[in-house]
């Protein structure tokens, strides 16, 4: 008897209208990610065992519509669109002060409705004591887009060059944007694609075709609505003169004439340090002879000093 009377309250609830002032927010979610929809009742103090909260998708051509169902302080899984099992959950700690806001987890874009919150207080009769309408739009942001064009400083003023742009993994469609950004002027593409990934998200490439000029900057712009989100992607030409060419080369000439300058100096210093250390130790060794006694000691001591004097004289 119960499951009967459910089921005639939830064909009440798309004809019921109490003089209660209709409650509707919009709420955006990114696709994946675990999404609040809100319905909070401001008036006096309720009874969760008097209570039925029943959340619905409020389009009446949906084949289920049960979102989420508490009777008498319970929840009842009954009648809930296979859909949300397991994905909705109430706030239990919140209900007794009015606050019937729904969880639902990971949202995809099935889940892109209008939904309605509906409490009703079981006295000596059923009445409805508060209403909501959340409308929940879903996206994703798009990827860094990836400009690609010819090849810089390339000699092709005049000719006709073509670039291409790439981002993926966004929802929803988004638009995209060629701009001229010596005058911030807007350039119709050559080629547009929208293409559909099995994710539920979209991926978008164009190309674009114009007449090379010598400073060319070209953006290409991916706009997501939902998210307010713009991300672009420049390129940028800008080709070198035969003057500033010829200056680079000679600065480059100078820095390799600085650079050896500097390592023959390195040359001459260590040569230098080295003369000293080998003079230190002639003066070292000759004090240390000259305390030997007999003839050995002194023909050894004068033949150390003629082979360091030799060194000392050629370095």
């Amino acid at each position: 008897m119960e499951l009967r009377g459910y089921g005639f309250l939830l064909l009440l609830l798309h004809t019921m209208r109490a003089v209660i002032g209709l409650e509707k927010k919009i709420i955006v979610s990114k696709l994946g990610e675990n999404t609040t929809l809100s319905c909070i009742y401001q008036g006096r103090e309720l009874h969760l065992k008097n209570l039925r909260v029943y959340w619905q998708i409020a389009d009446d051509q949906e084949e289920c519509t049960v979102v989420h169902a508490l009777i008498s302080g319970q929840d009842n899984e009954s009648e809930q669109c296979i859909h949300f099992k397991n994905r909705t959950q109430l706030f239990w700690d919140r209900l007794e002060n009015g606050d019937f806001s729904l969880l639902l987890l990971n949202v995809s874009q099935g889940d892109e409705h209008t939904y309605k919150c509906v409490v009703l207080e079981k006295a000596e009769y059923t009445r409805m004591v508060h209403q909501a309408e959340v409308v929940l739009s879903l996206a994703a942001s798009y990827s860094q887009p990836i400009l690609s064009g010819p090849i810089s400083n390339s000699d092709s003023t005049g000719e006709e060059v073509t670039f291409s742009c790439r981002s993926g993994n966004g929802y929803p469609e988004p638009n995209l944007y060629w701009i001229n950004k010596t005058d911030n002027s807007h350039l119709p593409p050559s080629e547009l694609m929208i293409i559909p990934n099995n994710n539920g998200t979209y991926s978008v490439f164009s190309t674009l075709k114009v007449k090379a000029t010598s400073n060319m900057q070209i953006e290409c712009s991916i706009e997501n609505k939902i998210l307010q989100e713009n991300l672009s992607a420049n390129y940028t030409e800008q080709k070198q003169s035969n003057g500033s060419s010829t200056e680079s080369h000679k600065n480059l000439k100078k820095s390799g004439q600085g650079a050896q300058a500097a390592g023959i100096i390195s040359i001459v210093i260590l040569m230098g340090v080295l003369a000293v250390i080998i003079c230190w130790l002639r003066r070292r060794r000759s004090s240390r002879l000259e305390s030997y006694t007999g003839n050995e000691a002194f023909h050894l001591h004068d033949q150390t000093r003629r082979i360091l004097g030799v060194l000392c004289q050629n370095i």
